[in-house]
């Protein structure tokens, strides 16, 4: 068996990008980049103000001199005026600059009387103007590969007027679960079924990370259903299945991807909970087997899962950082696995975040990964963790802060 170490990293080395395509700049946020994109001209285009006031000649700006108003220059406006010696241009933020001048005085540094103003503050040569190229050169990277684009990345491209960004390409995911006793939402049921939640949060997981979901349905307890949705599922991108993939006599999905063509590179982890998972490839195309049990399902996705995802989707690093936090309760667990433990997390105002319990650790308990802020990961080979000692922490709500008493 593999520890959680090995078997992630024998997932990453399986994935790698589908491929490029090319997105409306809208579209292209949470994509990630797949080519460095250089600015095709400067940045500001033009020497222009940083402010609304008078462009002027520093030279003329001596203790009570009075500067005729001569012009008005708006954002967008065309160079059509010229400082003068002893004049002043009206001029609003953006507008170029105007031969002649190299300073700007804000309004509200000015005395203005009829059409003449005077400087109540002493002017520097270069003041409030925005030199031409000072952002950005033409010619230099703006957005490199490998670039998540966010809204910072958006503004930038369309000022540089990228309308098409070249992305990597999201993976289709297909879902799967599996079982007689499942029954989907909002369709009627009896005594002893249950609702195919596992479907439903997988599909949501799948695509806050950016990825495409294409829900298969549930697999009955057969090897022709199992066949049928799984062939299926193995035309997309990657496939996700839940459920049936333990040693029971109705645990058909191993076996029946197997007879697909599907080769398993492993089953089972020294992982908890999720210790059933089983990895697998058709060609290159990744198969995860999650447990059926809601949390197990959410968590092995989440390790594991997520950062294959991550990479296909052109992620340069796919792994979530992890924070340190202190513990403040006393946490015992049998050595052997790394224990995947549900914590609230709570930050002090020195910035120290602390981590306790998030309920009853029971895979059963769906309500812990409710009140769950991170995921605490407890090393294998030890077997209790006291009150006041660090752990690392893989961080799932990210708006935790909160003041620790």
């Amino acid at each position: 068996m593999l520890s959680f170490i090995e078997a992630r990293t024998q997932i990453l080395a399986a994935v790698a990008p589908l491929g490029i395509e090319q997105v409306a700049l809208p579209s292209a946020l949470l994509r990630v980049c797949a080519d460095d994109i250089t600015a095709p001209a400067d940045l500001p285009p033009l020497d222009n103000s940083a402010m609304d006031g008078f462009a002027v000649r520093t030279a003329d700006c001596t203790t009570g001199a009075s500067l005729r108003i001569t012009g008005y220059l708006p954002a967008g406006g065309e160079l059509g005026v010229m400082v003068e010696p002893g004049n002043a241009v009206r001029i609003m933020t953006g507008a170029p600059i105007p031969p002649g001048a190299d300073a700007v005085i804000p309004w509200e540094e000015c005395l203005e009387t009829d059409d003449a103003i005077t400087p109540q503050a002493t002017v520097k040569s270069g003041q409030h103007i925005r030199w031409r190229g000072e952002d950005v050169a033409s010619g230099s990277c703006v957005v490199a590969t490998g670039t998540v684009i966010r809204p910072t990345q958006i503004s930038m491209l369309a000022s540089c007027g990228k309308a098409l960004l070249p992305v990597f390409r999201r993976p289709r995911v297909a879902i799967l679960s599996t079982g007689d006793e499942l029954v989907e939402l909002g369709q009627p049921s009896v005594p002893g079924q249950i609702i195919n939640s596992n479907a439903i949060a997988l599909a949501a997981a799948v695509a806050d990370c950016g990825a495409e979901p294409v829900m298969l349905g549930i697999a009955r307890d057969n090897r022709e259903d199992h066949r049928e949705k799984l062939a299926t599922g193995l035309l997309c991108d990657a496939l996700i299945t839940s459920a049936g993939v333990s040693a029971g006599d109705r645990d058909l999905v191993r076996e029946v991807l197997t007879e697909l063509g599907v080769e398993q590179q492993f089953w089972k982890i020294l992982i908890k909970p999720g210790h059933p998972t089983a990895f697998g490839l058709h060609g290159s195309k990744p198969v995860f087997s999650l447990p059926g049990n809601p949390v197990s399902s959410l968590i092995t996705f989440e390790m594991l899962v997520k950062p294959a995802l991550r990479k296909i989707m052109g992620y340069p690093r796919p792994i979530s950082p992890t924070i340190s936090a202190i513990l403040r309760d006393d946490v015992k667990k049998k050595p052997g696995r790394v224990h995947f433990l549900r914590v609230r997390l709570m930050a002090a105002v020195d910035g120290t975040v602390f981590a306790s319990t998030a309920g009853d650790q029971n895979t059963g308990i769906l309500t812990t990964m409710l009140y769950a802020d991170g995921l605490g990961i407890l090393p294998a080979d030890d077997s209790f963790f006291a009150a006041g000692s660090c752990i690392d922490v893989h961080v799932l709500n990210p708006d935790f802060a909160m003041t620790a008493g």
